[in-house]
């Protein structure tokens, strides 16, 4: 069997490392930094633990599926994998609020009607039907199959099933996220709700395409999950279920770029003395027979000297998407029973927001709608009468975060902690900033996931490049980000150069 250079220990990366070596393969994973994991992170300070990267799960199949593929152990054997109950409460800009079951169709229908007013969850109910159309349709070609040579039928054909709407005397039909929540949902709360999950991955409603509504519906039809300990422990679990299967790690190795022979990818060149330059007595070669990049699109264009990957007919690289600005909290007192897993705090303003994170002059909103973290786990606190709270909110790429934006922060958390100044002992930020100096991206960007329609805006570059022997994984790559997409990357790289060119995805 083949030799394979695996560049990033990021959740994609690790995935196609365990699923080759367990085909045969001998890998090696390079990896700039000190560990393992990418987007999972964890920061640590005074005993308190925070994820820096996603602290939910979706579609828990993607990863149950890597490790039975992988080994005798499944996933559940590996970490401490609960689902969170309720999904998320959200509070809206009127005051009102709601507890949203965790994949009960039922009993969100009942729990908006009592929030909201009769035939609210009706109406979200119905949309979910809709939106599970849209998910049967793509389903397999934006998750589960190399992405079609004839990449444009996806991006030419809207798969929600909007309903046709009068207005201005012409029946219409909803094109974007925004106009399924103003035309289908007729309720700004329902709207709101349905706008905060596009948000979520750093898409402007007024844009995203309809398609986006598979969005909630994966969330509700697949519930969501935790591992307690914190999601950190996930990376932990693939890594060491790398290491099981053979797969080598060189952490602290970054690669100086791709290797090419004869118009095909033979190994890596790690970076040595920065000054020295390429074919230098201090750079090292190490030969493969693929090499698999984990990288922003940024990273990858300095790795293979500016060759041109993807183009043409080609989807081109995603760039300049939005960022997170995360701020984690350390409070005084113990979590309070009863409180959500994860809370919305909706803006006061959402056009204001939009036109800050999306707009021709992006800043940072005067009310941005933020997301608590707060895991009925006492793993990330302490003790008892502490608590940890991570807040998460969307941003403009390469946005320098000031002191004040930060208040902003805290102001809207203070929605949903009211005693929020008397409970805080410090807070720690994460600006994109931090996120482009740990993966490259440009501005800190993170990638969505590949949504249908919308021109194909939203789609990923395929998993094969133009150099042959060389593939991308990860979030940049097909399917696009999320950890279920980026673990499924990981299983089609994988089917790719097993398989070769014929693979056709998971049957």
């Amino acid at each position: 069997m083949g030799r394979i250079a695996v560049i990033g220990a990021g959740t994609g990366a690790m995935a196609a490392a365990a699923r080759l070596a367990v085909a045969g393969h001998r890998v090696v994973v390079y990896e700039r930094a000190s560990t393992y994991g990418g987007a999972l992170g964890r920061f640590e300070r005074d005993g308190f633990t925070f994820d820096t990267g996603p602290g939910l799960l979706r579609v828990p199949a993607v990863l149950r599926d890597l490790f039975v593929k992988t080994g005798k152990e499944p996933l559940e054997a590996c970490v401490d994998l609960v689902q969170v109950d309720p999904s998320a409460r959200h509070v809206f800009a009127d005051g009102t609020e709601v507890a949203l079951p965790n994949a009960s169709r039922a009993g969100v229908v009942t729990a908006l009607d009592q929030a909201l007013g009769a035939g609210a969850g009706e109406r979200w109910g119905d949309f979910l039907v809709r939106a599970r159309e849209a998910w049967d349709r793509t389903r397999r070609p934006l998750l589960e199959e190399p992405l079609w040579p004839n990449w444009q039928v996806l991006a030419d054909q809207e798969p929600y099933p909007a309903v046709p709407h009068r207005r201005m005397l012409r029946t219409r039909r909803a094109g974007t996220l925004a106009e399924v929540g103003s035309w289908e949902l007729r309720e700004p709360r329902l709207a709101a709700l349905l706008e905060s999950h596009a948000l979520a991955y750093g898409l402007d409603p007024r844009a995203a395409p309809a398609s986006a509504a598979v969005l909630p519906y994966m969330e509700h039809a697949f519930g969501t999950w935790y591992v307690r300990g914190g999601m950190r422990e996930l990376a932990r679990a693939m890594y060491e279920r790398c290491l099981a299967r053979g797969v080598g790690f060189r952490f602290g190795t970054p690669v100086g770029r791709i290797v090419e022979k004869d118009g095909r990818a033979v190994g890596v060149e790690l970076a040595g003395d920065p000054s020295a330059g390429h074919g230098s007595a201090t750079a090292t070669v190490e030969d493969a027979d693929f090499v698999v990049a984990g990288v922003a699109p940024e990273v990858l264009d300095r790795l293979v000297g500016g060759t041109t990957l993807h183009g043409g007919d080609e989807v081109a690289p995603r760039r300049g998407a939005p960022s997170r600005l995360t701020v984690l909290l350390a409070l005084r007192g113990g979590r309070p029973a009863g409180v959500a897993h994860r809370t919305v705090v909706h803006t006061a303003d959402r056009e204001e927001e939009l036109e800050r994170l999306f707009g021709e002059r992006p800043g940072f909103p005067a009310a941005p709608t933020v997301t608590l973290s707060r895991p009925d786990d006492p793993g990330p606190a302490p003790d008892a009468e502490h608590e940890a709270v991570t807040v998460t909110v969307t941003v403009p790429s390469g946005l320098e975060v000031s002191e004040d934006d930060v208040e902003r922060v805290l102001d809207a958390t203070r929605r949903a902690v009211p005693d929020l100044r008397e409970r805080l002992l410090w807070h720690e930020v994460r600006t994109p900033a931090d996120i482009a100096e740990a993966t490259g991206a440009e501005g800190g960007a993170v990638p969505a996931p590949a949504l249908a329609a919308a021109s194909g805006r939203l789609l990923h570059p395929s998993n094969r490049t133009r150099v042959p022997g060389l593939f991308t994984v990860g979030g940049w790559a097909h399917p696009g980000g999320g950890l279920p997409h980026a673990g499924m990357s990981g299983a089609l790289v994988s089917g790719l150069i097993v398989e070769g060119p014929d693979f056709r995805g998971s049957q």
